[in-house]
């Protein structure tokens, strides 16, 4: 499985939502909380990954590619798609 990393910040309810379907699908992932240095974090995200000005939360990171947010992800689960992004 490849390896999922979940940027969040501690008040987000897109945030919770990501983690929920991770943890009830069993997907071990690596959170990481910007809530501390949210601006320095999501400018950082945004010049990585190419995106202009600061990005939302949750960034979702799987196998070192960006997918986006939570209904990103939810649209990817509901399409049957999740599962086979995850696959090694």
């Amino acid at each position: 499985m490849k390896d999922v990393v979940v940027y969040t910040v501690d008040y987000c309810p897109y945030c919770k939502k990501a983690e929920i379907l991770l943890n009830e699908k069993g997907i071990p992932f690596k959170k990481i909380d910007i809530t501390h240095n949210e601006n320095e974090y999501r400018q950082k995200l945004g010049e990585y990954y190419g995106i202009k000005g600061r990005v939302t939360v949750p960034q979702i990171i799987i196998g070192g590619r960006r997918i986006g947010g939570f209904d990103v992800m939810q649209k990817l689960e509901n399409a049957g798609e999740l599962d086979k992004l995850l696959e090694d």
